[in-house]
């Protein structure tokens, strides 16, 4: 069964390129094209697809707002963002709004089409250069508007290492290879660090590993 996409993006020339890149992958269809964030809300209704594929910044209602009304919706489309490198603030109200992965637009072919797979199968993504962006922006927020620290104490040695291996932008994917352990053992092991930690997301995860040393501003 194809994973079907939403593409959204105010550029004709992007959706263009993004619905060419989706259509030579077997698994997956573009199954609808917004230019607005307000088209993609109503596409993602009608449609019901498995990933929207979302620009953040459009003309009318941004893709924040388009993100928010998409995850609090029935519909059960995940939201996968496309950002470029000086859109760090728009990032940080995506994740707010539920995004469920973040990809820059200079990505290659393959990794977008894995960022998809992966997005659709109910995991999240976040791009290493992004990841590598948010903790650069912690370091930078003023006192008393960080994410609070907080004590690994309770997790084992392997959830440390996975807790690593997340705040570098790993997918479970890659964490498994590294790990040599199976895709569900990993994803095991982070939905126990997302409970033990009491962390609210994967992003929130990159933030404990960072604030606990485990991974640097400038790794």
């Amino acid at each position: 069964m194809s994973i079907r996409v939403v593409v959204a993006d105010d550029q004709p020339l992007i959706r263009t390129a993004l619905r060419t890149s989706v259509a030579s992958a077997e698994d997956m269809e573009v199954v609808g094209e917004a230019g607005t964030g307000a088209d993609a809300v109503r596409l993602a209704d009608r449609l019901r697809p498995d990933v929207v594929m979302m620009d953040l910044r459009m003309p009318g209602m941004d893709g924040i707002e388009a993100t928010r009304r998409i995850t609090r919706s029935t519909t059960n489309a995940r939201v996968l963002v496309l950002t470029t490198f000086d859109d760090d603030e728009s990032v940080y109200g995506a994740l707010h709004a539920g995004a469920s992965g973040f990809l820059v637009k200079d990505m290659a072919v393959h990794d977008i089409l894995t960022a998809i797979r992966v997005v659709a199968s109910g995991d999240s993504l976040i791009a290493p250069s992004v990841t590598r962006r948010l903790i650069n922006d912690v370091v930078r927020r003023p006192p008393g508007t960080a994410v609070p620290p907080r004590t690994l104490s309770g997790i084992t040695d392997r959830e440390r290492q996975v807790l690593q291996l997340v705040g570098t932008g790993l997918p479970n994917a890659e964490i498994a290879a590294r790990l040599s352990i199976s895709v569900a053992t990993a994803k095991s092991y982070v939905t126990r660090l997302l409970t033990k930690l009491d962390a609210r997301d994967r992003v929130h995860l990159v933030i404990i590993a960072y604030e606990a040393g485990l991974v640097s501003a400038h790794r």
